[in-house]
């Protein structure tokens, strides 16, 4: 059985992100989903190194993409203790999110 997920990205005239979709018909998200931000990472196991594609679209605010990274650090300490079932690196990584969104946010406010 295969699964797949299409990202589609539509650049503007600067060839930046104007627009993010995707879908994901092997999990019942049959249709073109808007989103702001992505960050995929693939782990290439013979060379022993993560692939990274980050993209955001022009249109993503400075809080969004705040949100985004909290959510996706507390996302990594959660997919990490499953992994490895060690949870006191996972509650690291938690407690290292929470302060980056406290420390984002307080700058947020500074330059307001």
């Amino acid at each position: 059985m295969t699964s797949e997920i299409s990202i589609a990205v539509t650049l503007g005239d600067d060839k930046m992100p104007a627009k993010i979709e995707w879908k994901a018909p092997g999990a019942g998200i049959d249709d073109l989903n808007a989103a702001k931000g992505l960050l995929l990472g693939l782990w290439d196991g013979k060379a022993k190194e993560a692939l990274r594609i980050d993209l955001w679209t022009t249109n993503m605010m400075v809080d969004e993409m705040n949100d985004f990274f909290y959510q996706s650090l507390i996302g990594m300490s959660q997919t990490y203790q499953r992994a490895t079932n060690n949870a006191e690196l996972a509650k690291e990584l938690k407690e290292f999110a929470d302060k980056f969104y406290q420390k984002s946010m307080d700058a947020l406010q500074n330059n307001q």
